[in-house]
C-alpha cells in the first residue's frame, strides 16, 4: 500500500492541507499527519487546532513514499526551519522518490534547486523562489516526481494529482465523480 506523509508546522494553510489529507484517505492511501513542531496538536494560520498522527521524531519514513509540504504563513517558513525536515526531502529527492508542496512551499523545493529544468507552479507571490524553473500559471504541474500546486483554490487538483500518481488517472476521475468535483 502506498504511503504518504504530510507535514504540519504552526501557521499551515488548512484547504491545503487537509483537503489532501481528505482526498487520500478517501481514496485508501495512507496519509499520516505529521507534526514537525514536537506536539501533537498544530495551529494554522487561522487558528484551527488539528490533532496529528505522530511527531517528526518518533515517525518511522521507511515505507513513506511521497513526502507533501502544504503552504500557508508562516506555516512554510517554519516547514523550512525544520532542519530535519529538509535533509528528509533532500534524501526523498535524492533518492528520485515523490516530493509535493502547495502554494508557497514549492518555494522551499526552489530554495533546494529541486526545480531546476521543471515545469513548477506556486502562489503567484513566490513564483520567484521557484529558482531555475519553467514557471506555468497552471493549477498543478508533475515533473518527474516532483508534484507542485499554485495554492489553496487548486487542493482538490493537488489531492487528485496524487491520488492518479498511486492508483490511477481513472481512480482520480472516479474520487472527482464521487465528491461531485466539476460535474
Amino acid at each position: 500500500m502506498s504511503k504518504v506523509c504530510i507535514f504540519f508546522a504552526e501557521g499551515y494553510e488548512e484547504i491545503e492541507a487537509l483537503t489532501v489529507v481528505d482526498l487520500l484517505r478517501r481514496s485508501g492511501i495512507d496519509t499520516a499527519m505529521v507534526s514537525v513542531t514536537g506536539d501533537r496538536t498544530v495551529t494554522s494560520s487561522h487558528g484551527v487546532p488539528v490533532v496529528m498522527d505522530s511527531l517528526f521524531a518518533e515517525t518511522d519514513f521507511s515505507d513513506t513514499e511521497m513526502l507533501v509540504l502544504p503552504g500557508g504563513m508562516p506555516g512554510t517558513k517554519n516547514l523550512e526551519a525544520c532542519a530535519p525536515l529538509m535533509a528528509l526531502v533532500d534524501d526523498f529527492y535524492q533518492k528520485g522518490k515523490y516530493v509535493a508542496a502547495i502554494c508557497a512551499a514549492p518555494s522551499i523545493l526552489g530554495h533546494r534547486g529541486m526545480l531546476k529544468g521543471r515545469r513548477a507552479c506556486s502562489f503567484p507571490e513566490f513564483e520567484s523562489h521557484l529558482e531555475g524553473a519553467e514557471v506555468t500559471h497552471g493549477s498543478v504541474e508533475i515533473a518527474d516526481k516532483v508534484i507542485t500546486a499554485r495554492g489553496m483554490g487548486c487542493a482538490i487538483d493537488f489531492g487528485l494529482a496524487i491520488t492518479a500518481v498511486f492508483q490511477g488517472r481513472d481512480a482520480a476521475d472516479a474520487l472527482a465523480k464521487k465528491i461531485v468535483y466539476r460535474d
